[in-house]
């Protein structure tokens, strides 16, 4: 079978999709030079193998979906670290979604997104991507709000190469990001798509705890290493 062909239908759950995303990436493996950022919650378990296979540090990216009120899993757009915003303006202009809408939760979400800052890394700084290549994990991705925000708010922090990695998109994925990401690697492309979860033999929510847990391992193995 040709090397990172995925034949399954469905994942088992995030840790294996993650072991599989990580053979594709295996090009960067070993390279000083490269950061791996998850998006969290469920990105963070994905991220967590793709790092611990190509040996490299784990941060995350937090990023808040901006879900249209009374249909909060359609994103009408999305915030990420730094004051990125996306939005998604034919969602907007389809349900006729008013400014003050858009404003008034776009205030909450970055009150949210900077306590998560706070409760995932804590007084850690974030890691300097400058000159680096920084590939972005998310457990799949949808509409692509939250991800083209992550990916904003990191081009502007200037690394030499971005990548977004996924188990699973949409087949629109590579003409949806390439404009903005210089690489995409996606195991499968289903269609028709319908949902990310659909995907995953087990979608169990990631929590909290569950991130900090797997973001102080990645960075206890490092300090390891170091020693």
């Amino acid at each position: 079978m040709p090397r990172g062909k995925i034949r399954q239908v469905r994942f088992a759950d995030r840790r294996q999709a993650g072991a599989l995303l990580a053979e594709r990436l295996s090009h960067y493996a070993g390279r000083d030079d490269v950061l791996i950022f998850a998006l969290p919650r469920g990105g963070v378990p994905v991220g967590y193998e793709v790092a611990r296979y190509l040996n490299a540090p784990l941060d995350v990216c937090v990023v808040r979906k901006l879900g249209v009120p009374g249909q909060e899993e359609l994103a009408m757009g999305a915030i990420a670290s730094g004051g990125t915003l996306v939005l998604n303006e034919s969602i907007i202009e389809a349900l006729n979604i008013p400014r003050r809408t858009i404003e008034s939760v776009e205030a909450r979400e970055r009150r949210e997104l900077e306590w998560r800052e706070n409760e995932f890394r804590g007084e850690l700084p974030v890691a300097d991507v400058k000159g680096k290549i920084v590939v972005l994990v998310d457990d799949g991705i949808a509409t692509g709000s939250t991800m083209k925000s992550a990916v904003e708010s990191l081009r502007g922090r200037s690394p030499s190469r971005i990548v977004v990695a996924t188990p699973v998109a949409p087949a629109t994925v590579d003409s949806d990001f390439q404009e903005i990401a210089d690489e995409i690697v996606c195991l499968i492309k289903p269609e028709p798509f319908h949902a990310v979860g659909l995907w995953y033999e087990d979608f169990t929510p990631t929590t909290d705890p569950e991130v900090r847990d797997l973001l102080n391992r990645a960075r206890d193995g490092e300090q390891s290493e170091a020693r």
